[in-house]
């Protein structure tokens, strides 16, 4: 582990603590930006870049929205399976 990997890790800790204290004040909204951070410091620690995140928001919700419609479709319509035995 580097020593920049050690500070994240000492950052993370720290901006965890801080969350805990605004959630346990009841600064629901402070707290959520204090997450935003913790995962800006979490993406530096894993070395994720900004579009590998984007690219799986957009699957996340893709796949969201494609439940939301499956749930609002009859029960008694059969749909072709997903996926096929083949020997």
């Amino acid at each position: 582990m580097t020593n920049s990997d050690e500070q994240l890790l000492a950052i993370l800790v720290k901006l965890e603590e801080c969350r805990n204290l605004l959630t346990a004040g009841g600064n629901r909204d402070g707290a959520k930006l204090v997450s935003v951070a913790m995962l800006d410091v979490r993406m530096r620690l894993h070395r994720i870049e900004d579009a590998e995140l984007k690219a799986l928001c957009d699957e996340m919700m893709a796949n969201a929205e494609e439940r939301a419609r499956e749930a609002q479709e009859p029960e008694a319509e059969l749909r072709r399976p997903l996926l096929r035995v083949v020997k």
